[in-house]
């Protein structure tokens, strides 16, 4: 991709972040880097269809990984950075992911293909496509609340790499003990709903949540180094 089609848009406080634009065949994409001071393998995370980059989840990984070596790009699809409320169709997404996939690999480093959500079903459809080293899932959406019979483990069984699902304990898009047997670990984040949210009565804090999630991640992240 040539210079022209990356801008770097804005710089954060820290030294290690900064913001680019890409452009895609959707539109402006927006990518906010958390890089490692000495990286070994780059982890890109797009968000949900009803949020952005702001998700706790995706913050508590970006500011933990970095530690470890590794760099996190926090991707937002055209259609959040143009402002809209509604997420376009899946083959949308997958045009506007893939439109980024050039910016986001670093010579000679691993490139983990990441998303919450909707933005996990995207990691997982096109993880062959785009020969990524592995997979993160955050709250995959296995079927929509109430209905089992609309199961999308076709995307998640599909990847044909190292796939690591991060699962609410009690998400209504699809609790652990519902996902079918397959090439991938899964990590249960306990009383956890869809968003990562846990109620008052489990006594476990948001800040312990978000614990649980990156650690799960930091402790695959060395199985994908060799």
């Amino acid at each position: 991709m040539k210079n022209r089609d990356i801008s770097t848009t804005a710089a954060t406080a820290r030294k290690d972040q900064q913001v680019q634009t890409v452009e895609t065949e959707t539109g402006t994409a927006r990518i906010t880097w958390h890089r490692a001071v000495t990286p070994r393998l780059v982890l890109a995370i797009g968000h949900g269809a009803g949020g952005g980059i702001e998700a706790r989840d995706l913050l508590g990984i970006a500011a933990a990984l970095p530690a470890d070596g590794v760099s996190v790009a926090l991707v937002e699809q055209p259609w959040r950075v143009a402002g809209r409320k509604l997420a376009p169709a899946p083959a949308t997404l997958d045009k506007g992911w893939r439109g980024v996939w050039p910016t986001l690999r670093q010579p000679g480093l691993p490139l983990v293909a990441g998303g919450r959500s909707a933005g996990a079903r995207v990691a997982c459809r096109l993880a062959g496509e785009l020969e990524v080293t592995a997979v993160l899932a955050l709250s995959f959406p296995l079927h929509p609340p109430g209905r089992p019979e609309r199961s999308r483990a076709a995307e998640l069984l599909g990847t044909g790499v190292p796939t690591l699902v991060v699962q609410g304990a009690n998400d209504p898009f699809g609790h652990p003990d519902e996902f079918p047997e397959g090439r991938y670990a899964i990590t249960e984040i306990p009383y956890a709903d869809h968003g990562f949210a846990v109620p008052k009565r489990s006594g476990r804090t948001e800040e312990e949540t978000v614990t649980s999630i990156t650690d799960a991640v930091r402790r695959w992240v060395p199985s994908l180094l060799g």
